[in-house]
């Protein structure tokens, strides 16, 4: 089946289920498959979802989650294998009960006895993993240092538990149990319980994600899992799904005019009508190896590839092709070459250059010609991109040790540090008004020089001439997630690509 097709059947499919979560004649609530309360309840919850806005509001009653039983209102949805839940959210209103909680749940019934492992945030700031081992048993805890925090993410590996949470915009805190076994078929979802029977309390969610995510077994570049293209508006970090497809999607572009999102998926080129929600094949003649390494001109008129060599020779040099697609021209005459950024006066193209075993920065004028080398360090220099007003070029390089954002004069003169912390810094996007950067954060247990696919990752926004990033967005993906220029024409949103097993 032609990948357009699939594309189409899966936006169909996605609609179909955002309109059931709003149906109030059905149980569907979103990605959920059915809410209720659990334990003895004198007020019934419930739960909705406005497709809208992503945001999900739930209102419960309950005595406690606590001790050999619970009572509270319950959003799920049955799971298999390992999984990872995220959300942001906050209680609403003043509240009564200072202990009322929420997070989420995994569950192995909906009996109030049952086992369980709860991530747990309490009206009064309290932050705890909790754990009932077997049905009937006493819950356990593990409480967090951190108070009130408002980003919650759960995962499962097996036996093992991780809780992350989060003041958006800062990093993580983690906690985990390893020896809770809650066999492999369970109830998992969002909970709110009052702690006060007599009472109903309410919880407001957004940027849920259920995510499925790499086996064990996964091989990088053989096996690839399924994309959310999204867009998030950078100051309320709220975020939309704008399509989805089983098959890995790669490096959204945001138009200059807005209108759409270009990206590349199974070695083509897409233009994503925003408006319709609808993709269409870019054109892109001979050249049908596309990477993620494309980058739009600022005028809007031109698109830079990166993909294989027409003749077989090299894996990645660089192309140049109407926007609206046509025959490429081969601008690079050897490789790897990684396009990464086009000048504002559409004169030159910078791009990743492996030569005599070295990876560095060079630009050629966009109409071909000799390459001019500008970065001359020893290990990997990528990520290039020019500043708006064309004064700087902006790069990644791991020449201090772990993977940070540099930038320099565009004749490679003056090359100054941007970031300097614990963490792996890729690709800095500057913003349409020059005053902001976006980037890619890998942990610190990724090797410097990689950027692999299907991680933990964060993207962080700082002010273009340096300062403390911060967090706006925690997400699962990595490669392919935002390795082009993403921001939106008004400077407000970016586009990213975020990663599930779809299948």
């Amino acid at each position: 089946m032609h990948l357009k097709t699939v594309h189409f059947k899966i936006i169909m499919i996605a609609s179909c289920l955002f309109l059931t979560g709003i149906n109030s004649s059905s149980q569907n609530v979103g990605v959920f498959e059915n809410h209720n309360d659990v334990g003895k309840i004198l007020h019934p919850g419930n739960a909705t979802y406005n497709a809208y806005t992503g945001i999900y509001d739930l209102s419960g009653s309950g005595a406690n989650i606590w001790s050999t039983h619970d009572d509270f209102h319950y959003l799920w949805k049955r799971m298999k294998g390992n999984f990872i839940v995220q959300a942001r959210g906050k209680l609403l209103g003043k509240g009564i009960e200072q202990h009322r909680k929420f997070g989420w749940m995994v569950r192995t019934t909906l009996d109030s006895s049952a086992a369980m492992v709860a991530a747990t945030i309490h009206g009064d700031g309290l932050t705890s993993l909790q754990w009932r081992k077997l049905p009937h048993t006493d819950v356990e805890e593990t409480k967090f240092t951190i108070s009130a925090p408002d980003v919650v993410q759960l995962e499962r590996k097996g036996n093992q538990y991780i809780m992350s949470v989060a003041h958006f915009g800062e990093p993580f805190v983690t906690e985990q149990i390893t020896d809770v076994d809650l066999s492999d078929d369970v109830y998992v979802g969002l909970f709110i319980c009052s702690h006060n029977k007599d009472v109903l309390e309410k919880v407001s969610f957004d940027n849920v994600r259920i995510i499925i995510p790499a086996k064990d077994d996964f091989v990088a570049y053989k096996k690839y899992l399924g994309s959310h293209i999204e867009t998030m508006d950078v100051v309320t970090g709220r975020r939309d799904i704008m399509y989805s497809s089983p098959v890995s999607l790669q490096a959204p572009n945001w138009t200059p005019d807005g209108s759409a999102l270009i990206y590349n998926s199974n070695g083509l080129m897409y233009r994503f009508d925003i408006k319709k929600r609808i993709p269409e094949v870019i054109n892109t003649g001979l050249v049908k190896n596309n990477n993620n390494d494309h980058v739009i001109s600022f005028n809007g008129k031109m698109l830079g590839l990166s993909g294989a060599s027409v003749d077989g020779k090299y894996n990645s040099v660089v192309y140049t092709v109407p926007i609206n697609g046509g025959e490429p021209k081969q601008i690079t005459p050897t490789g790897p070459s990684y396009l990464h950024g086009w000048s504002p006066d559409g004169k030159y193209l910078v791009f990743t250059g492996q030569r005599n075993n070295e990876f560095d920065i060079y630009k050629i004028p966009s109409n071909g010609g000799e390459e001019i080398r500008l970065t001359t360090s020893p290990g990997l220099d990528d990520g290039s991109e020019y500043s708006p007003d064309g004064k700087y070029i902006y790069f990644n390089s791991v020449r201090s040790g772990t993977m940070q954002l540099w930038r320099m004069k565009p004749d490679g003169s003056n090359q100054q540090q941007i970031t300097n912390d614990e963490y792996n810094n890729w690709f800095a996007h500057i913003s349409p008004d020059g005053k902001w950067i976006v980037c890619l954060t890998f942990m610190k247990d990724i090797n410097p020089s990689d950027h692999p696919f299907y991680k933990h990752v964060y993207l962080r926004i700082l002010p273009a001439n340096g300062g403390k990033p911060k967090i706006i967005a925690y997400l699962y993906g990595g490669q392919g997630s935002i390795n082009t220029p993403s921001w939106s024409p008004d400077s407000k949103k970016i586009a990213f690509v975020s990663n599930t097993d779809l299948q």
